[in-house]
């Protein structure tokens, strides 16, 4: 064998060798759940088992418990690399892609039922749009149903204006949202609500039961108003530039195993939000009901968030007219609709 030819064998072997080197990733991603909860259970088996079918190719190093900050502090790490994702809450990414808030418009749904039904049309064209807009992200798991709770019990519109109401400080519609109200907010990170609670900066928050047991708020809050007044979800989110420096096989791999894993959570935290809303009651926290006489005034002022976020770019017309008519759709063939 000649010396040329000895030497185009030998560089062959080497680019075979060290091609799996040259496509591998370490993806570093932060989120506010602390150690131990479910979300980081499962978020951690996905990654060992990307890590495992990818030969470490592809592993995922998560940052929990906040460490990284709150949502915002999360973005602006992944904008200037020092992050490659985050598992957010839905509504963070509203700048990315608008109309990915569309299930969170304050007292639209009715049932569990109406979400599934209308979320079967909808998840996929919420998760083109964040693509398009820079993120991939891995299905949608359930916050469930987010309630009023609050150190003073609230029954009407008129006792909420009264109270000192907390908002997310990143969320744009959710502020637009609360106008509709009349209602001054006080917008804080997600990371010092609860001492704001305990300092009475605030006395009233709006979050689904399962993550006002994981933050501790629950502590804080004596009343709980029985009226589910938000749809909240969780992605995982991944900086699209960095998703394509892996290989295509290696892209459909994150997305099969992310994608399951995120299928079993959006199950699991059903689940558990029935279980965190009876340990609430059983903790004694009263849930207050609305009266008939008030919940005309609720419904009402809510009818109006839509038109208010149409006309400030937070929402499309587009989106709001497609819940709609899924949502008309259903009530009209309820109580089920296989569609």
């Amino acid at each position: 064998m000649n010396t040329g030819n000895l030497m185009r064998i030998v560089m062959m072997v080497l680019l075979v060798m060290l091609a799996p080197q040259a496509q591998a990733k370490l993806f570093k991603i932060a989120t506010l759940s602390p150690e131990g909860t479910v979300w980081m259970q499962k978020m951690q088996e996905g990654a060992s088992e990307l890590a495992q079918k990818t030969n470490n190719r592809v592993r995922i190093k998560y940052y929990s418990g906040g460490v990284m900050g709150d949502d915002k502090a999360v973005l602006r790490k992944i904008r200037i690399g020092q992050l490659h994702g985050g598992a957010l809450v839905g509504g963070s990414l509203s700048k990315f892609y608008s109309d990915n808030q569309i299930y969170s418009l304050p007292l639209t749904f009715r049932s569990f039922e109406e979400v599934d039904y209308v979320r079967k049309h909808l998840d996929q064209k919420i998760a083109e749009g964040l693509e398009k807009g820079g993120f991939v992200i891995f299905g949608i798991a359930e916050g469930g149903f987010a309630y009023v709770m609050s150190k003073d019990p609230i029954r009407t519109v008129d006792e909420m204006r009264r109270q000192k109401v907390w908002i997310p400080d990143n969320d744009s519609m959710i502020l637009e949202a609360v106008k509709a109200f009349d209602i001054t907010p006080i917008p804080l990170p997600i990371a010092d609500v609860r001492a704001g609670l305990q300092t009475g900066l605030i006395n009233t928050v709006t979050i689904p039961p399962i993550g006002a047991v994981a933050l501790q708020w629950h502590t804080q809050i004596k009343y709980l108003m029985n009226e589910p007044f938000l749809y909240i979800y969780g992605v995982l989110a991944v900086d699209i530039k960095a998703f394509k420096k892996i290989s295509p096989e290696d892209q459909a791999m994150f997305r099969e195993i992310m994608g399951r894993v995120f299928f079993n959570l959006n199950k699991i935290n059903r689940q558990d939000n029935v279980k965190a809303l009876e340990a609430l009651r059983n903790q004694g926290v009263e849930f207050t009901t609305i009266p008939d006489k008030s919940k005309a005034k609720w419904y009402n002022d809510a009818e109006t968030v839509p038109k208010r976020l149409v006309k400030t770019g937070r929402l499309s017309q587009d989106m709001i007219s497609t819940l709609e008519r899924l949502l008309k759709k259903y009530r009209m063939k309820k109580p089920h609709a296989d569609e």
